[in-house]
């Protein structure tokens, strides 16, 4: 068994594709790629459900770990461009919560009669809810 996965293994790492498909270098920022495409989807949402603490965490450590992205041997790029799409959405995310919670984007909201509550008077009108 062991010389099997030995050959598997010798196989891989062969081919540089397969030996990079198959690496850390990869797979790390790959599945890290859904908190930029959670922030971007969440561009949709009302500016009050942005927890403000969260965003600044994700800010600085997308911050942090493009550089570091630069600073590894060999460099990752990939792992460069996924911090660089999260630190735009977030920095997007960030805008958006001090637009609304220091910006007067709350008051205008609360009294228009807030976006979701309006939302939810046209739906009763026309019978949807």
């Amino acid at each position: 068994m062991a010389a099997f996965v030995k050959t598997i293994n010798a196989r891989i790492r062969a081919n540089p594709v397969t030996d990079y498909l198959c690496s850390t270098h990869f797979w790390g920022p790959a599945s890290n790629f859904t908190i930029p495409l959670a922030a971007i989807a969440d561009t949709r949402k009302s500016p009050e459900l942005i927890s403000g603490q969260m965003t600044a965490a994700l800010f600085l450590y997308s911050s942090t770990f493009m550089r570091y992205a630069m600073a590894v041997q060999p460099k990752n790029y990939l792992m460069f461009a996924m911090h660089c799409v999260n630190w735009g959405a977030q920095t997007t995310q960030g805008c958006r919560y001090v637009q609304y919670h220091y910006m007067g984007g709350k008051h205008r909201d609360t009294t228009a009669g807030g976006v979701v509550q309006q939302q939810h008077a046209a739906e009763v009108e026309k019978g949807v809810v």
